[in-house]
C-alpha cells in the first residue's frame, strides 16, 4: 500500500471531518480537469470521425416502437393502470412494514440477482421499497414493449436487450443514496470511499482507450507463465496463425490416442490452464494422456486477410498433421471450445468429403454449430451494423479486441460492468485477483476476413447447417458427412451460446453422439475441476427432438463433467492398452517452454 493511501486510510479511522473530505475532493477535483480536457478533445475527434452516429440504430427502433404504442393506446392506459394499482399497494404494504408490520412482497428480483443481495434490501422498509418499486417499475416496461405487435424476431430482441441495458443502468444498486451497502460505507468511512472511488475513476479515465476503461481485475496479481498458464509443455510447431503446445502425460505409461484441443480465438488458450487447481490440461496429462493444443496469435493489421479457411487449413489441419507425426498414431480425438468447436465442425465435414479417417472422436465445448438462435449476440448482426463493423476492421485490418469484449461484457452488464462500477468507484475498492477475470481481460484481436466471414455466413446467414452452402479449401461444407463419434457438452447459463441452440446443431451428424448439460455458464460450467466439487451435470442417452423433453428425462449428477467425460468417453476413445513415452524419436523438437510467445503479444 501506497504512504498516499495509508495517509487515507489513518484518517478514515481517526473520523474524517467535512474540512477534510472537502479538501480531498477538491484537490481531485482539480487533477481531473487537465484529464478530463484532454480526453474529451481525444473522444470528441473520435466520434467526430464516425459518419455513424447511431450503429445500433436505436433512434429509428424506439421511434417505430413508440409510435406502435400510441397506435394502441389501450395498450398503454391498460400498463399504466396495472402499474399505479400495483405501486399503491406497494406503498401500503411499505408503509405496514415500516410500523413492524409482517409485508408479502409484492415482487422480486430473479434468482441469481446479485444486486440484492444486502440484508437490508429485504429487511429495510425504505430499501424494500426501492428495490420492488425499481422492479415493478422495469417489469412494466418489458410487459407492455413485449405487448407491441409487428415486430420481427431480430427488432424484439434488439428491443429486449437495449431496453435491458438501460433498465440495467438505472437500478438503485448503482446509486449512493438508494445502496445500503454503500451509505453504509460512506458512514462507517466518513467518506473515504467516495475519495478513493474518485481517484478510481479519474485512473480508469486517463487510461482507457475510449472514455475510460472499467477494471475488473487486478493485472499486477497475475502474470502469463509464472503463475498462470503454468502447466509444463513445449512449443514444438509454429507458423502464422499458431503455435502447437505439447502437454506430456505424468504417467509412465500413456494413452495410444493423444488428444488435440482446439480453443477459441476470441480469447487465449489458457482458460484451460489457469492454474493447477482448476487446469483441464494438467488434470488430463495426470490421467495419463498427451495433450496438444493449439495457441493462437494475437493478430495485428499484418494478419488482416487471414481468412476462416486459414484458419481450417494453417491451424486445425496442420495441427492434426502434426500431432499423428509426433506421436506415430494413425487417429487423434479432438476437443474443440466454443468458436474452436465450430472450426472443428468444418474440419470434421473437410476431412469426411477427403475420406480421410485421422479424428477418432470429437468432443465439442459449448460450440454453435446452428446460429439460428444463437442468444444476445445476434442484437450485434444485421446489415446496418455489419456495414460499420466491416468499415472498421478496412480501416484498421482487425475486430479490436477491446470492442469485442465490450460486447462480451454488455451481454451481462450487471456481473461484468454494474457490480465493478459499485465496487469501484461508490465502495473505493480494486478488483480481486481472479484467474478467470485477468483471462477474461486478456483478450485478443480478429482478423478482418476472417471475422467478416465469420459474421456473415455463422452469425446473419447460418449457412454452417445448409448442406453445401459453404465452401472451405474447395470443398463443400455438409455436417452429413460427418460419421466420428462426437460427445457435445453445454452449459444451462451460457450467454454466448444457448444451450438449447449447441443442442440443434449436432443433430445432421451421422455418428454415435452424446449430449451432456452442465450447470453454470460458458466458462465456469466447463472450467470444473473435480476437487472444486461445484456444478453439477444432466445426462440423457436419448436425443429427442425438442432439447426441453431431454432436460426433462435427464439424469442429474453432483460434481464435474470431466471424470464422467473421460471415464465413459475419452478413456474408451483412446486404444486399447497404453504406450510407452518415447522422446529420442519425435521429428519435432522443443521450439520453446509453454506458454509460447504468441500468447504473451499484447496491443
Amino acid at each position: 500500500m501506497s504512504n498516499r493511501k495509508k495517509q487515507d486510510s489513518s484518517k478514515a479511522s481517526d473520523g474524517l471531518d467535512p474540512l477534510y473530505f472537502s479538501k480531498q475532493m477538491q484537490d481531485l477535483f482539480l487533477q481531473s480537469q487537465e484529464v478530463f480536457a484532454k480526453k474529451s478533445l481525444q473522444s470528441f475527434a473520435d466520434v467526430s470521425s464516425q459518419k455513424n452516429m447511431d450503429p445500433f440504430g436505436l433512434v429509428k427502433l424506439y421511434s417505430d416502437v413508440w409510435t406502435k404504442l400510441l397506435q394502441k393506446p389501450d395498450l398503454f392506459m391498460q400498463a399504466q393502470q396495472s402499474y399505479m394499482e400495483q405501486y399503491f399497494k406497494l406503498l401500503q404494504d411499505s408503509y405496514q412494514k415500516l410500523n413492524g408490520e409482517a409485508e408479502q412482497a409484492i415482487i422480486a428480483p430473479e434468482k441469481g440477482d446479485r444486486r440484492f443481495r444486502a440484508e437490508e434490501w429485504e429487511n429495510n422498509a425504505y430499501f424494500s421499497f426501492v428495490k420492488q418499486a425499481y422492479l415493478l417499475f422495469a417489469k412494466t416496461i418489458f410487459d407492455t414493449l413485449n405487448d407491441v405487435e409487428g415486430l420481427d424476431n431480430h427488432t424484439r430482441k434488439k428491443l429486449d436487450f437495449f431496453t435491458k441495458q438501460i433498465l440495467d443502468a438505472l437500478a438503485p444498486s448503482n446509486f449512493i443514496f438508494t445502496n445500503p451497502s454503500v451509505l453504509k460505507e460512506t458512514f462507517e468511512t466518513k467518506g473515504d470511499n467516495l475519495v478513493r472511488g474518485y481517484k478510481n475513476l479519474l485512473n480508469d479515465f486517463a487510461s482507457g482507450e475510449g472514455l475510460f476503461e472499467l477494471k475488473t481485475v487486478n493485472k499486477e496479481a497475475f502474470k502469463v507463465g509464472e503463475n498462470i498458464a503454468t502447466t509444463q509443455g513445449d512449443v514444438i510447431y509454429r507458423n502464422d496463425l499458431m503455435e502447437l503446445i505439447r502437454y506430456r502425460a505424468k504417467t509412465d505409461k500413456v494413452h495410444k490416442t493423444p488428444l488435440l484441443v482446439i480453443p477459441p480465438w476470441i480469447n487465449k488458450y489458457y482458460i484451460l490452464d489457469l492454474q493447477p487447481k482448476n487446469s483441464l490440461m494438467n488434470w488430463l496429462t495426470e490421467q495419463g494422456y498427451d495433450v496438444f493444443c493449439i495457441s493462437w496469435v494475437n493478430p495485428d493489421e499484418k494478419l488482416a486477410q487471414k481468412s476462416f479457411e486459414s484458419y481450417l487449413k494453417e491451424g486445425f489441419l496442420e495441427a492434426v498433421q502434426v500431432v499423428k507425426e509426433q506421436t506415430g498414431q494413425d487417429h487423434i480425438n479432438t476437443v474443440g471450445y466454443c468458436l474452436g468447436g465450430t472450426l472443428l465442425s468444418c474440419g470434421l465435414s473437410y476431412l469426411a468429403a477427403k475420406q480421410d479417417t485421422s479424428i477418432n472422436s470429437a468432443t465439442f465445448l459449448t460450440s454453435l454449430i446452428d446460429f439460428s438462435d444463437a442468444g444476445d449476440m445476434l442484437v450485434f448482426i444485421d446489415k446496418e451494423q455489419l456495414e460499420a463493423t466491416e468499415k472498421l476492421m478496412r480501416e484498421k485490418g482487425f475486430y479490436p479486441a477491446e470492442q469485442l469484449k465490450q460486447t462480451f461484457s454488455l451481454m451481462r452488464a450487471n456481473d461484468l460492468v454494474w457490480s465493478f462500477f459499485v465496487n469501484n468507484y461508490l465502495m473505493g475498492r480494486e478488483p480481486m485477483a481472479f484467474d478467470l477475470l485477468y483471462w477474461n481481460d486478456d483478450s485478443t484481436n480478429m482478423p478482418y476476413a476472417m471475422h467478416l466471414f465469420y459474421l456473415k455466413e455463422m452469425y446473419l446467414n447460418n449457412n454452417l447447417v445448409k448442406p453445401n452452402a459453404l465452401k472451405l479449401l474447395d470443398e463443400t461444407v455438409d455436417l452429413r458427412r460427418i460419421e466420428a463419434d462426437c460427445f457435445f457438452l453445454s452449459t444451462r447459463e451460457d450467454h454466448i451460446a444457448p444451450w438449447k441452440a449447441t443442442y440443434e446443431g449436432p443433430k445432421q451428424f451421422k455418428g454415435h453422439k452424446e449430449f451432456v448439460l452442465a450447470e453454470a455458464g460458458h466458462i465456469a460450467g466447463v472450467v470444473n475441476h473435480p476437487d472444486a466439487n461445484k456444478y453439477g451435470f444432466w445426462t440423457n442417452a436419448q436425443w429427442p427432438e425438442q432439447s426441453e423433453q431431454w432436460l426433462d428425462e435427464a439424469e442429474h449428477h453432483s460434481g464435474s463433467w470431466w471424470p464422467y467425460w473421460e471415464e465413459k468417453w475419452l478413456s474408451p476413445k483412446s486404444g486399447d492398452g497404453k504406450r510407452d513415452q518415447i522422446k529420442d524419436q519425435e521429428p519435432y523438437k522443443s521450439l520453446c517452454k509453454a506458454p509460447g510467445v504468441y500468447v504473451l503479444k499484447q496491443f
